[in-house]
């Protein structure tokens, strides 16, 4: 009996500092303002020269050494600022289906000037449906704008695992031109 009151005092105590530690978690972040008029445009970074064949490749190989690390099969693609394709790396066991999904989020991350993330995070976290109107828009994460000198010379897109392990890929491979 002693044990059973025992259990259940400690069973309450944990409900209660769950339920304490629950309500001092961050509210969600609010959607922003849509009728809202920025006084600057946003992205608005300019387009540069295109990146050269030779820095798109050693891309492709920073992202392969990256994903090889992690024990992940991945595709990788890396475009000019009008999203054509440079450099493409397919590793071995990356799914097929992720051969065009690498090439359209680079492509996409170029031409809108920004991370693909952005677009996932407009729907999935605001509920911003009519992003998936916009043409050529992929609304998931892995699609990396390549900033040098302050211009746009190229995007990076890594397709082939989860959202996050497409990211983490070409993020690792962005940092070697994104400083």
């Amino acid at each position: 009996m002693k044990s059973r009151s025992l259990t259940v005092l400690a069973l309450a105590a944990g409900l209660l500092a769950a339920s304490q530690a629950m309500a001092q978690q961050a509210a969600p972040p609010a959607p922003p303002d849509l009728n809202a008029i920025p006084d600057k445009m946003p992205f608005n970074i300019p387009f540069g020269t295109a990146i050269s064949m030779e820095r798109a490749q050693a891309l492709v190989k920073a992202a392969v050494d990256e994903a090889t690390k992690r024990g992940w099969a991945m595709n990788v693609a890396v475009v000019d600022p009008n999203g054509d394709l440079i450099a493409f790396g397919r590793m071995d066991g990356a799914q097929l289906a992720s051969v065009p999904i690498s090439q359209h989020k680079a492509r996409v991350a170029a031409r809108y000037r920004r991370p693909t993330k952005a677009f996932e995070d407009a729907v999935q976290k605001f509920g911003f449906n009519y992003i998936l109107t916009l043409d050529d828009v992929i609304a998931s994460r892995g699609g990396i704008p390549l900033v040098e000198g302050g211009k746009i010379i190229g995007a990076i897109g890594c397709s082939g695992g989860t959202g996050s392990q497409d990211e983490a890929t070409c993020t690792a491979a962005a940092s070697t031109i994104n400083k």
